[in-house]
């Protein structure tokens, strides 16, 4: 098996695909054709090394068919680019979608792998021109570019936040619109949107870039937003613990999302 055929399923998980996606899921597979919950996400939902994620612990507690869609360090731009993805997610009860971070997303500065969502593919003549010293020859990854482009002129650097967090907020709504209403946003960080890190990581903690005011500014396309504390994304891919207590945080709020949708379908007939 192929080191990223691995990465993707998981360490010890078959790897598993639906339909015509090109995308490699963690396994087991789930049905798809009845009533089912989708969780969509990166490294946090995928929970790459704990042998049961936050997908199929909720999936015990609630009695309900969980998917988990979540793919190793993606942005809301491989979800996007899947029809399978976004037409599970249509036709699910409830999606669960986890805050990403704005790193790994195509924009009008660099380009990334349209699945490999963390792998930098190239620089646009806009950002060659505002760092017209910096040599992208070796750079492979987005983190590598980001600390490379802030350690080389950082008084430009607020230039590609900014023009990510326009990117992560455009690309949010668009994956909203398609997949409707029924969605739960869920903020698996460390702490709080907003809250200072300890590190002192210019890129911030995970999800990176993303600030209290564009969470804010989806929530009109969601049912809710659900805080769940439970570690950084390092911790999320290896620590079965945090696992649990995401499950925890999550399952009321899951629930409420659920008798809400109960509550219009039964007005509805």
């Amino acid at each position: 098996m192929k080191h990223d055929t691995l990465l993707e399923a998981g360490v010890g998980h078959e790897p598993c695909r639906y339909g015509r996606s090109r995308m490699i899921f963690r396994g087991p597979p789930r049905p798809l054709d009845g009533r089912h919950i989708a969780f969509v996400g990166g490294s946090a939902t995928h929970g790459r090394l704990v042998p049961r994620p936050f997908p199929a612990l909720l999936e015990e507690e609630l009695g309900e068919v969980c998917v988990n869609f979540g793919q190793v360090n993606a942005s809301v731009e491989a979800f996007l680019g899947d029809p399978l993805v976004g037409t599970a997610c249509r036709d699910a009860v409830l999606t669960v979608v986890e805050v990403m971070g704005a790193a790994n997303l195509s924009n009008r500065l660099y380009s990334v792998h349209p699945r490999r969502n963390d792998r930098f593919l190239r620089a646009s003549p806009s950002l060659r021109a505002i760092y017209p010293d910096v040599d992208f020859a070796d750079v492979c990854f987005t983190r590598h570019l980001l600390q490379h482009l802030h350690d080389a002129m950082p008084e430009r650097f607020d230039i590609v936040r900014e023009e990510l967090q326009m990117a992560w907020l455009a690309r949010m709504r668009t994956l909203l619109d398609r997949i409707g209403p029924r969605v739960l946003l869920v903020w698996t960080a460390a702490r709080a949107p907003g809250s200072l890190s300890d590190s002192d990581d210019i890129l911030g903690p995970e999800p990176t870039f993303v600030t209290p005011a564009m969470i804010d500014a989806l929530r009109p396309q969601v049912l809710d937003v659900a805080m769940a504390f439970a570690g950084d994304e390092a911790v999320l891919e290896t620590d079965a613990a945090a696992h649990q207590r995401v499950a925890a945080a999550l399952l009321d709020p899951v629930r409420a999302c659920l008798a809400r949708e109960s509550v219009r379908l039964t007005a509805s007939r």
